[in-house]
């Protein structure tokens, strides 16, 4: 990932020590002081004498005392000429901290990550050169206020659990072109470590190109696995004169692993848990056909709702004479497509469970094994379709698992 370079502020602030010196306490400036060489008037009136002394360490530092609208991606540099830095603040006006390393020499140092749009930093700097020549200096500059921002949603929320095939999704409210930025700018932390990789993804109710950003690991998640993700998008400049809006972030922990398949020709749902099969449910799926017919692929359990009322007019389908005509409530419901499939319970279709293919897509079953379903089942539980000619659409739901990894994690 490489990040978008921006144009930064070339202006600094140069201290010198011990030249014009009018304190003894090695403080700059020309504040008066009591005591110290040098610091006396002759009693005749005559300007005082001051007794130069040695060149102390300069420091430098960027962006410039007073500095106006500077660009939050702007890194902040202490640099010191004659001597050597002993320790480096940089804090916002809200006390946050910005962290930066010095290099092997400690004559620089360079903050590592971007700054909060519209507020106040004030950055203090010490040194001393081998004489043991002490300098402090310090410098305050403000950061740009954004006139547009571009804002963004994440999909899970602190402290969930979650299940092995949770993506982790943030949907941005406009398209985004300076990609590398925001890759760059994104950070998942997991225990134990697990491989994974950032990609864009198109939904299936397209809004425009690079409005969300997915985060899978290689493989399902292991059971347990402790998930901390952030996005400090607002030092980001997402596309040319649009910024992102604030910090985003979010921390989970990812649950028992279960696995459902279905298997549309044999009208079954299997539930593994963490390996080990728990439950085969008779159920029935979408009728033949390219409406109907329940789409293939892997799914992921995006949404729980005890009770739902599905009607065929969000489809087009409004006459009630219709035969494929519903409105109706629905119960113990599982959402696995934003284009309507859900796992729930299919009262007087028990003549079809395990034998026969009589929905408009969805996957039905008795009310007790659909409460049992709902249940032991989470938010990001995997369920594989087998059987289906019909394919699903990327995006239509999340569909992050239908990628080689391969293609998944290449830069896109």
């Amino acid at each position: 990932m490489r990040r978008t370079a921006a144009a930064g502020w070339a202006l600094g602030v140069v201290l010198v020590l011990g030249t014009a010196a009018c304190s003894g306490s090695g403080t700059t400036g020309g504040g008066s002081g009591t005591g110290g060489a040098g610091t006396g008037a002759p009693a005749d009136g005559a300007a005082p004498s001051v007794t130069p002394s040695p060149a102390g360490p300069v420091v430098t530092i960027s962006p410039a005392p007073g500095a106006e609208k500077v660009r939050p991606d702007q890194p902040v540099t202490v640099t010191v000429d004659k001597g050597a830095l002993t320790d480096v603040q940089v804090r916002s006006a809200q006390g946050a901290a910005l962290a930066g390393t010095f290099d092997a020499a400690k004559s620089q140092w360079r903050s590592t990550g971007g700054m909060a749009p519209n507020l106040a930093y004030t950055v203090t700097a010490a040194a001393s050169d081998d004489a043991g020549t002490p300098v402090t200096q310090t410098a305050t500059f403000t950061t740009l206020k954004p006139k547009v921002v571009n804002s963004a949603r994440l999909n899970i929320g602190d402290d969930q659990t979650v299940g092995v095939g949770m993506p982790i999704i943030l949907q941005f409210d406009r398209p985004v072109r300076n990609t590398d930025a925001v890759l760059a700018a994104l950070k998942v932390t997991t225990v134990p470590q697990v491989e994974g990789a950032w990609h864009w993804m198109e939904p299936a109710n397209w809004v425009g190109r690079n409005t969300e950003v997915w985060f899978r690991p290689k493989e399902y998640w292991p059971a347990g696995t402790k998930v901390s993700m952030s996005a400090n998008l607002g030092s980001v400049e997402l596309s040319p004169g649009v910024w992102g809006k604030r910090r985003y972030s979010t921390r989970f922990t990812v649950g028992a692993s279960v696995v459902n398949t279905v298997d549309v020709k044999k009208h079954t749902l299997t539930m593994r848990k963490d390996g080990a099969v728990v439950k085969v449910i008779p159920i029935t799926t979408g009728k033949p056909g390219p409406k109907w017919s329940t789409r293939a692929g892997i799914k992921v359990i995006t949404e729980k709702r005890a009770e739902l009322r599905m009607d065929s007019r969000t489809l087009g389908i409004k006459d009630e004479a219709d035969p494929d005509f519903y409105n109706e409530i629905e119960h113990w419901t599982l959402r696995l497509t934003n284009s309507g499939e859900f796992l729930h319970a299919r009262p007087g279709s028990e003549w079809a469970f395990g034998k026969q293919n009589i929905s408009h897509g969805c996957t039905g079953m008795s009310m007790a094994n659909a409460k049992w379903l709902f249940d032991h089942s989470s938010v990001g539980d995997v369920v594989e379709y087998t059987g289906s000619d019909r394919a699903l659409e990327p995006g239509n739901g999340y569909t992050a698992w239908n990628m080689p990894y391969e293609k998944w994690s290449a830069t896109t």
